[in-house]
C-alpha cells in the first residue's frame, strides 16, 4: 500500500485542536471531507479549507518515500501549487518525527520477518488451526453426501480465514455500522479527530465505505474489502494519540437500512470480512426490528468482536439515557448477545454523543485495549467457525448414537431365513431321515401295503413328477426379502441426519436388488439335494437283520402250518403258531423301537440342514446389505468425529462457543 502523508499545518488560527475550521466535535459540516457523494478526492486540485496549502509525501510499506508528481516538493525546496487530495494528513516534523516513524515501521517489518506475530497467533495455532483443518477434512468427507450450497457456505469460512491469515496480524479492521441518521459518520470523524466521512442531514449521506488507518501496512486488508484508494484516509494524530489506536483500521459503512440496494449489499459484504463491528444506534431506532432480526440476532455468536454504541445521548433529558441504555441491554440479551460485563467476554455496550464528545474517550480507550490485544482476527474467525458449525449441526448431529444393534442384525437374519424357508427345509430333512429309517427298519408287509395303497390311488391324485410351480412362493419370498431390507434400513437410520439416512437407505436398496436371486442360489447350494439319501447310523444294519429275522420266523411258522394242513408234517400247532406270533409281534416292535431311536438323529439332521441354510442366507444378507450399511454408518461416524473437532468439544481455551456434543 502507498500511504499518503500530507505535511500541512492543520493548526486552527483560533487555537483549536487541529480540526478544520467550522467543524464541530462530530465533524458535521467540516471541510476537507471525502465521500462518494461529494468532497474532494485524489483527482481534485482544490485548495484546503482555510487557504492552507501543502504537499503530499508518499510512504511505501518498505519505509521508502517519494514525492507525488503533482503538488510535490521540487528539488529546489519550493512547492508547486498546493492542492488538497482529501487525505487527512499526519502531523509530523520533517526530521525527528519522520525518523522515529520510519524506525517503528522498520521494527515492525523486522518482527514480521522473524515470525513475531500477534498474541492471537498462539491461540490460532493451538486452538483455531486444528478446528479449521477438521472443517476442511469434514467438507472432503461430506462432498458426496451434502449439496454444493451447504459445502460452499462452509468452504467460505475456510477461504476467508486463509485470506485473513495471509494479511497483516498487526492491524485490526473495525467497521462502524448503523441505520440512517444514527451518527455513524459523526462518530467516525470524532474517533479520527478530524472530519473524514461526510455527515449531514441528507439521506443517505455515506454512499460508499470510507477507511481510516492509524498505521501503515493495511493496504492488503483494504484491498480485500475493495475500498478504493481515493477513500482511504489517515487520522489527525497528536503526539499522545500516536500509539493509542496503533494498528486500528476503521471503516465507515453506508446505512444498513438504506433505500439504495447497492448500499445494503456493500454493508453485508464488508460485515462478513471485518474483524469487529461497532453498531451505532440512536434513541429512536435502537429497537428497530430490522437491525435486531437481520444483523444482531444472527451474529449473536460474534459478541466478543461487537461494540454496541448508543449515540446522541445528549438529546435525552435527565436519566433517560440510562433507561434507554438498560432497555438496549435487555434487547441485546433477548437477541442472545452476551454482554461483556463484570469482566466476562461479550459485547461492549456504551452510551456517548459524537456531537459533544461525551463518552467518545471511553470508546477510544475500549478500542485501544481491543486493538492492543490483537486477538480480534482470531476471535472473528472463531465466531465464523462456530456459526458455520451451528448451521451444519442438523447435518451431522444424530438424535441417538447410530448403528445396527445385535438384535436388529439377528432379526434381519431371521427374516432372510424365513424367506428362504430354512425352517421348512429343516423339517423336510428330518422327515426324510425318519422316512429312510422306516424303510430300512419297517416290516415288509407294511411297506407292501403302503405301496399297494399308492398304486391304487387315482392318477389325478398322484403327485406329479418335477417341482411344483413356485410362482406365488417366489413372489411372496421376494416381498419378504424387500420388507426385511426396509426394516433393517429403518432401524439403521433411526435418528440419523437426513443426508446420511438417505445414503444408508441407498446402500441397502442397492444391496437388495440381487438379494432374492442370491438367496435362491444359497438355498440350492446349502439345502439337501433332491434324491439325497440321509446317512444311516451304525446300528441300522443290526436293526435290519433283526427285522429280517422276524420276517423269516413268520414265513417259517406259516410254511410249517401249511405243511401240517396238507399232511406233509405231523400235526403240531404249538411250535408253528409260536413262531408266527413271535414274527408278527416282533416285527412291529422292532419297527417301533427303531422309530423311537431315530428321533434324536433325525432331529439333529434337520437342525443341521436348517442351520446351514440360515447361515448361508445370513452371510448373503450380510455381504449385500449389512456390510454396505455398516460402511455408510462408519463413514458417518468418521465425519461426526470431525464435526466434534470442528465445534471444539473438550478443547481448553476461549475460542470455542459451542459446548454441546452431537448425538
Amino acid at each position: 500500500m502507498t500511504a499518503v502523508t500530507d505535511h500541512r499545518d492543520h493548526s486552527d488560527p483560533t487555537g483549536g485542536s487541529g480540526r478544520a475550521r467550522g467543524s464541530g466535535p462530530s465533524g458535521a459540516g467540516g471541510s476537507g471531507t471525502s465521500g462518494a457523494d461529494g468532497g474532494p478526492d485524489a483527482s481534485s486540485g482544490s485548495r484546503a479549507p482555510g487557504g492552507d496549502t501543502g504537499h503530499a509525501h508518499v510512504e511505501d510499506e518498505d519505509g521508502q518515500s517519494g514525492e507525488h508528481a503533482r503538488g510535490g516538493r521540487r528539488p529546489d525546496g519550493e512547492t508547486d501549487g498546493g492542492w488538497d487530495d482529501g487525505f487527512i494528513a499526519r502531523r509530523v516534523s520533517e526530521a525527528g518525527d519522520a525518523g522515529a516513524h520510519g524506525g517503528a515501521e522498520t521494527q515492525r517489518g523486522a518482527d514480521a520477518r522473524t515470525g513475531s506475530f500477534a498474541p492471537g497467533s498462539t491461540l490460532y495455532d493451538t486452538e483455531l488451526r486444528p478446528r479449521l483443518d477438521s472443517l476442511r477434512e469434514l467438507i472432503g468427507l461430506s462432498r458426496t453426501r451434502l449439496d454444493r450450497r451447504t459445502l460452499a457456505e462452509a468452504g467460505r469460512v475456510l477461504d476467508e480465514a486463509a485470506a485473513r491469515r495471509r494479511l497483516s496480524d498487526e492491524h485490526t479492521v473495525v467497521a462502524i455500522a448503523g441505520a440512517t441518521g444514527s451518527g455513524k459518520s459523526s462518530l467516525f470523524n470524532a474517533l479520527a479527530g478530524v472530519a473524514i466521512s461526510e455527515a449531514g442531514v441528507r439521506r443517505p449521506t455515506t454512499a460508499a465505505p470510507v477507511a481510516c488507518s492509524w498505521t501503515d501496512g493495511a493496504a492488503g486488508l483494504l484491498d480485500r474489502l475493495a475500498i478504493p484508494m481515493r477513500l482511504r484516509r489517515r487520522p489527525a494524530q497528536s503526539p499522545d494519540g500516536e500509539a493509542q489506536l496503533r494498528g486500528l483500521v476503521l471503516i465507515d459503512l453506508p446505512d444498513h437500512d438504506s433505500a439504495v440496494a447497492a448500499h445494503r449489499e456493500q454493508v453485508d459484504r464488508i460485515l462478513a470480512l471485518v474483524d469487529a463491528v461497532i453498531w451505532v444506534v440512536d434513541p429512536e431506532k435502537y429497537a428497530d426490528a430490522m437491525l435486531h432480526e437481520r444483523y444482531l440476532r444472527p451474529l449473536a455468536g460474534h459478541a466478543e468482536v461487537t461494540f454496541v454504541v448508543l449515540n446522541q445521548v445528549d438529546r435525552l433529558p435527565g436519566d433517560a439515557a440510562d433507561q434507554v441504555l438498560d432497555d438496549l441491554r435487555r434487547l441485546l440479551d433477548e437477541d442472545g448477545i452476551a454482554l461483556g460485563e463484570y469482566g466476562e467476554p461479550g459485547a461492549t455496550v456504551l452510551a456517548l454523543s459524537a456531537l459533544t464528545g461525551e463518552g467518545v474517550g471511553e470508546l477510544r480507550d475500549a478500542l485501544d485495549q481491543f486493538v492492543t490485544e490483537r486477538g480480534a482476527p482470531v476471535r472473528r474467525i472463531s465466531a465464523d467457525l462456530d456459526a458455520a458449525a451451528a448451521r451444519l449441526r442438523p447435518l451431522y448431529a444424530a438424535e441417538r448414537r447410530p448403528g445396527l444393534t445385535e438384535a436388529a442384525r439377528e432379526e434381519f437374519a431371521e427374516q432372510l431365513a424365513e424367506a428362504v424357508g430354512a425352517e421348512a427345509a429343516g423339517e423336510a430333512a428330518e422327515r426324510a431321515w425318519t422316512r429312510n429309517a422306516n424303510k430300512a427298519c419297517g416290516t415288509p408287509w407294511l411297506r407292501l401295503w403302503r405301496w399297494y395303497q399308492a398304486r391304487s390311488e387315482p392318477v389325478a391324485l398322484r403327485p406329479r413328477p418335477g417341482p411344483p410351480a413356485p410362482v406365488d412362493e417366489e413372489a411372496a419370498a421376494r416381498q419378504r426379502v424387500e420388507q426385511a431390507v426396509r426394516t433393517v434400513a429403518d432401524k439403521a437410520v433411526h435418528g440419523l441426519p437426513a443426508p446420511w439416512a438417505q445414503a444408508v437407505r441407498e446402500a441397502a436398496t442397492r444391496g437388495a436388488q440381487g438379494l432374492p436371486e442370491a438367496l435362491d442360489e444359497v438355498a440350492v447350494a446349502a439345502g439337501v439335494p433332491a434324491g439325497h439319501r440321509p446317512p444311516r447310523p451304525g446300528w441300522w444294519p443290526l436293526a435290519v437283520l433283526v427285522q429280517a429275522s422276524m420276517t423269516l420266523v413268520q414265513i417259517i411258522g406259516g410254511l410249517w402250518l401249511l405243511a401240517q394242513v396238507i399232511g406233509v408234517c405231523p400235526p403240531n400247532l404249538g411250535v408253528p403258531v409260536l413262531l408266527m406270533s413271535a414274527g408278527i409281534v416282533g416285527g412291529p416292535c422292532v419297527e417301533r423301537a427303531c422309530g423311537v431311536a431315530v428321533r434324536g438323529p433325525a432331529r439333529r439332521y434337520g437342525a443341521e440342514a436348517e442351520r446351514r441354510l440360515r447361515e448361508a442366507a445370513a452371510a448373503s444378507g450380510r455381504a449385500r446389505v449389512l456390510d454396505p450399511v455398516s460402511a455408510e454408518l462408519l463413514r458417518y461416524q468418521e465425519v461426526r468425529e470431525k464435526y466434534v473437532d470442528v465445534i471444539g468439544v473438550g478443547r481448553a481455551g476461549g475460542v470455542t462457543k459451542l459446548s454441546t456434543t452431537s448425538g
